[in-house]
This record gives C-alpha cells, structure tokens and sequence, in this order.
C-alpha cells in the first residue's frame, strides 16, 4: 500500500485522481483540446468578453494562446493583481515547428497572418517556436486556416502537453553529425501531438532528438532527450536522458545510460511521457515537472519503471554521447552541407522579426536555396541549400534586411525572452533593453571577438535560459527601478553547469551597459591563454566580477 506522504503527491499510479490544484480541476472538468469547438463557434463570433474565464486562462493554452499583458502595468506589480487586472483583451498565439523545419510557403503563411492580424510582429523563440501578439479572439479561427492550410499549427504550443520538439536544424545536412534525427523525430511528433492520452499531463514537457556533433538543442534542460551517440554494434543510435529543467529549481538532466536505436525513439519517447502522466507529482504545481520526479527516484529506479511497466522489455545498455564538437551551437554564418552546398544562419534582434522581414526570407530561400528556412534554439534563423558561388550575394542581400550572417559577438550572442512587453509574469522589459546592451557594448569594444553569451530574462521562470548564459541576467526591482540579478559563468557540453550567482549583485538597467562592460574588459586583462569567460568566472576574484 503506498503511504499517505505517497498519496499526497497526486499520482495516478498510486490511485490518487482527484483534482488537487485549480489546473488540474479545469482539466479533470473538460480537456483542454476541446476548447477549440468554443474558439471557433462561439468565443470568436462572441467577442472576448465571453470568454469563461477557466478556458481563457488555462484549456486556451493548449491551442497556443494567452493573454498578453495590459501595457502600463509596471513590474512592480506582478504578482500583487489578479489575471483579470493584468490581462489585455489581445493574446500571444505560438505557433508548433518540430525541429525548426520550414519551407518558404509556410514562412510566407507565417509572415501573412504577423503583418494582417499582428501588427506586424513576430518572435522567434528558443524553442524553434514562432509567437505572434496582438491576436484577437475574432481572427483566430482564420489564422489556424491559414496556418493548417500551410501544414503549420499552434496545437499544443503550450499547455500540460509535450510542446514543440526541439531538433538540429540541419539534420540530414551537416558535413559532421552523428546521425540524422529527422525520421526519429517526425515519427515521435506524430505520438505527442492531439493524442488524448497525452493530453493531460503534470505540466509542460519538453523534448530534444538530435544528433547534432554539435549538440545543438540543450539536452541537459529537457525533460527528455535523444542524444546522438554511436551504439555498442557501432551503429549509430541515441543515449537517453531525463529529468532537465530550469526555472526557479533548475537541474540537469540525468543519463538512464540506455541505448535507442532510431526507429525506437518514438516507442520510448512516449512510454516516457506515459510514466510522467502517471507518477508525476500533481497536487503543487511548483513540483510538477518531471525533474522532481526524476531527483526524486534516481535515474536506476526510473530506468527500472520504465522498462518493467511502460515497454515491457530492458533497454540495452549504451554508451555516454562524446564531447560536443568545437564551435557554437547556434550555426551562425555559412557552413559546407555535406552535400555540397552551404547553410546561411543569421542573427535576428534576439529573435525578434517581423512578417514583412519573413516574407523576404522566404523569397531570399527560393531564390539563393531550395526554400527551405530552419529556426534554432538560440533564436536564430537558416536559409539552406544555397550554392557555393552564391553565398556571398545571399549574404549581403540578408544584411540588407537586418539579418547578420556576421554578426558582432554580442549580437550574436544575446538571447532574451518576451519580457514585460506582453508578459504577464515578467517584470521587466527584455528585448529593448537587451538591444541597446550589445548596441553599447559593440560601439565600446569592437575589438572584442571572444564568444560570450548574454541571455536577458524577464523574470525568474527562464524562458531565455539565464542560468546557462556566460552572463545570465534575471528580471527584478532594484532600487526601485527595473534591473537585473546578475548569475555569471553558466555553461553546458562538456563542463555543465549554472551559472554563479553573486550575494547582492544586482544592477539597474541603466547600469546595465556599465557593469557588463567593466566585467568583460576584467576578463581580458585576468584570463589565461585561451581561457574561457565561463572558465575563469570559476576562479575569479569576486572583486572581479562585481
């Protein structure tokens, strides 16, 4: 029998359902993909003062959509309103792109509904993702026709559901990979998504399938991975991990030291996320993710579970994946394909675009590649399959539009999540204030070329993954003005870790440009020969660092 500290956790397994948080009563009422059939009958003809308020602040969410935040609400503020005070009558829609994968039709389709329905705008996120804002209630049955019409969706965007499946963007294509993911990969999209039995999770769950040399999509932070890897029979195949997340409790994945040969993967994906529906901790929401569960029970026991409950068999043992390969994981700058022909990845303002600026991608990709364009985790964007000769011309026709396939170090380097500009739960701007930074810091060290990471994240849920940044920044009050908690030195491949975060440091935004610089130019004048920012923050004087 299992105990009542068991039971209190809220697992099916061990035979407690009844509802024990808010989200998980709206959920046991009516699932969240059946909110769809309101949207597109009633809410949309209705207007959005018709909304039930259940659906609108949580079954909404698996279609995609939230409200975004009322402008002229300051940070100081969040958290002290309810949803109803903070909420606009607009909302943020996010649109599913496995892998990244896209042709110049879908881009087009992408771009259509960003310049006619939301103003324009258009976010590229860290998970591959497309975000609009600025989205009424009444256009949204129009925009998923048009967005389903290009085979695109924002189905299980967002939600208790396996969200959008990171993949490499150049699987298939990069002179060096372990192995090709997309088979893997497209196999397991088509298990996760609009499958009722999924549908009802703990909370969010994410995904990586890659076999980037480069290790491209961060499997240290998902709640499972596929790890290229070359197998015990020599062919190659994927390692297993399980258990990543950041947010306020962040933690890093834990290997099961399972071998999944490809055409696998999706078996395994999914009676992995059949455990995490049934012995995930659903009475708090602050320990629902899988991590929880995972730190809980240690990678044997899951293992263990796994096999003897959801696969009915053993995994074969296999090996850890190799060091990543040297270089950046965010493909910036035009690379040889293995066919031949190159990739051209480009920087956009931290993800930030625009549906005019992705209609001229999509006509650059067909006229300079094959059409095809790719998003990345690190919010940047791909045209592939360009020859040789051309590469030059593409580039400086993607210059021309704002987007660098060169870009300084601190542009390229910088990531920042929506921030209080439609965020609910942020506290600060981001991507305003992360734009002027690596502005500033381009016009005062030009002459810096050492790669460095910079992620701006406007609140502690790390959507812009600031623990793991060079120089993580986390949205707060300071002094009464908007700032930022100051975490330095993070870092994943082969020496993981989050990032060291200082007793007091903490800095206004207009400090900001101040206190980055002076820490930079301290890490030139103490480094070692070749040392990393990362690596000497490990060992820096905290007079240093402050």
């Amino acid at each position: 029998m299992p105990t009542q500290s068991q039971r209190g956790q809220g697992q099916w397994a061990l035979g407690h359902h009844e509802p024990l948080n808010a989200a998980e009563r709206f959920k046991k009422d009516d699932g969240g993909l059946n909110v769809r059939d309101r949207i597109v009958n009633r809410y949309a003809h209705l207007g959005f003062d018709s909304i039930d308020p259940t659906d609108l602040r949580g079954r909404f969410r698996w279609w995609g959509l939230y409200t975004q935040r009322k402008p002229g609400i300051s940070g100081g503020k969040t958290g002290a309103l309810e949803d109803s005070e903070i909420e606009d009558g607009y909302f943020m829609m996010r649109v599913r792109i496995p892998g990244g994968q896209l042709q110049a039709r879908q881009i087009r389709a992408v771009a259509d509904v960003a310049k006619e329905y939301g103003r324009d705008l258009a976010d590229v996120t860290d998970r591959q993702n497309v975000q609009f804002h600025w989205i009424r209630i009444e256009d949204v049955p129009d925009i998923w026709a048009r967005l389903e019409e290009a085979g695109l969706s924002s189905q299980e965007a967002c939600g208790d559901v396996p969200r959008n499946i990171l993949g490499c963007p150049v699987a298939g294509l990069a002179a060096a990979e372990v192995l090709d993911a997309t088979a893997a990969l497209r196999a397991t999209e088509v298990v996760a998504t609009g499958d009722q039995e999924l549908a009802n999770l703990p909370r969010k769950f994410k995904t990586s399938i890659s076999g980037c040399a480069l290790q491209c999509t961060p499997h240290e932070v998902n709640d499972v991975s596929f790890v290229g890897v070359t197998g015990p029979d020599g062919a190659p195949g994927f390692d297993l991990w399980v258990g990543g997340g950041l947010s306020t409790n962040p933690m890093l994945a834990q290997r099961l030291r399972a071998f999944v040969p490809s055409g696998q993967v999706a078996e395994v994906w999914q009676a992995v996320a059949l455990l995490f529906r049934d012995y995930g901790y659903r009475r708090l929401r602050s320990r629902a993710r899988l991590k929880f569960l995972v730190a809980d029970w240690g990678a044997d026991r899951f293992r263990e579970v796994l096999e003897q409950e959801y696969l009915g068999r053993s995994l074969t043992d296999g090996p850890a994946p190799p060091a990543p390969a040297p270089g950046s994981r965010d493909h910036v700058g035009a690379h040889r394909q293995h066919d031949g022909r190159y990739y051209v990845g480009v920087a956009p303002h931290t993800g930030r675009t625009s549906g005019t600026q992705l209609w001229q991608l999509a006509d650059l990709a067909e006229a300079y590649g094959s059409g095809r364009v790719r998003t990345t985790a690190e919010q940047k964007l791909l045209v592939l399959d360009v020859r040789e000769r051309d590469v030059p011309e593409l580039t400086a026709e993607l210059a021309g539009i704002d987007l660098q396939a060169s870009p300084n170090v601190f542009r390229r380097g910088t990531m920042a999540c929506t921030g209080i500009e439609f965020c609910k739960l942020a506290i600060v701007e981001t991507k305003g204030r992360a734009r002027h930074l690596y502005t500033e810091l381009a016009r005062r060290m030009p002459d810096f070329d050492t790669p460095v990471t910079i992620n701006v994240n406007g609140c502690p849920n790390s959507c812009a993954r600031f623990q793991l940044a060079d120089i993580g920044l986390k949205g707060s009050i300071v002094d009464g003005e908007e700032g930022f908690q100051v975490h330095l030195g993070g870092s994943l491949g082969s020496e993981p870790g989050f990032g060291r975060k200082l007793r007091g440091l903490k800095v206004t935004a207009d400090e900001l440009p101040d206190y980055v610089e002076r820490l930079l130019r301290s890490y030139q004048a103490d480094r070692a020969d070749g040392e990393s920012f990362a690596g000497w923050v490990r060992r820096a004087d905290p007079e240093l660092l402050s």
